[in-house]
């Protein structure tokens, strides 16, 4: 069978195992990780640096709201989010210039679709309102302003360090097997969405005979 087409010439061969040896059994493209403890410390001793850069402020940064992330892979977990909703933050009564003096994320674009996901992150925020202590701009007392946490409150604060200052709520997936109730056997999914269907269906001839009766009677 001849070669068709103006290709290379097939020319294979498996002496290549390992990651391409050169010489002995000298495994060229092998690499080490000889820096893996030396690097997870150097790590450490940038957050450290960090938090302490950032302190007392928490060591994480913006709060941020908590969010279904999109498509329906994916739609079940929970995430941290960008920013806080306008609704959101009117909900909790939070003045959105406030916000930005106090540690909290605002994302103009993001829409609250239902009511959970709103009363979810109005918590947050009330939670997060009620453990704030906000420090005086200056050490003078002139300097205390309506709002702030008394000095004596402020005396040996320890830092929030926590990788999303409120944790994440993790959702309970798993549901424990039960004993099927006497009221779920004598329902039928199937002809509730039947009927469901059906009702959808007929709806427009259904206003169309109802228009024409009260029509006749007027």
């Amino acid at each position: 069978m001849g070669h068709g087409g103006n290709n290379v010439i097939p020319n294979v061969h498996f002496r290549k195992v390992n990651g391409c040896q050169a010489g002995r059994k000298n495994r060229v493209f092998m690499r080490t990780w000889l820096d893996q403890a030396g690097r997870k410390k150097r790590r450490a001793n940038n957050r450290k640096a960090k938090a302490a850069k950032l302190f007392p402020r928490p060591a994480a940064g913006l709060l941020r709201p908590v969010v279904h992330p999109p498509t329906q892979r994916y739609n079940m977990k929970l995430r941290l989010g960008k920013g806080f909703t306008l609704d959101e933050l009117k909900e909790a009564k939070i003045p959105r210039k406030f916000a930005k003096t106090i540690g909290i994320s605002i994302d103009h674009r993001r829409r609250n679709r239902c009511t959970e996901s709103l009363q979810v992150n109005v918590e947050r925020l009330k939670l997060y309102m009620s453990k704030l202590l906000l420090f005086p701009k200056k050490s003078g007392t002139k300097s205390v302003k309506k709002g702030d946490t008394p000095r004596s409150e402020l005396k040996n604060v320890a830092q929030n360090t926590l990788k999303e200052i409120i944790p994440v709520p993790k959702p309970q997936l798993r549901i424990k097997a039960r004993a099927i109730a006497a009221d779920e056997k004598e329902k039928s999914a199937y002809k509730a969405l039947k009927k469901a269907r059906t009702n959808k269906h007929y709806l427009g001839a259904k206003m169309k005979k109802a228009k024409e009766a009260a029509a006749k009677e007027s």
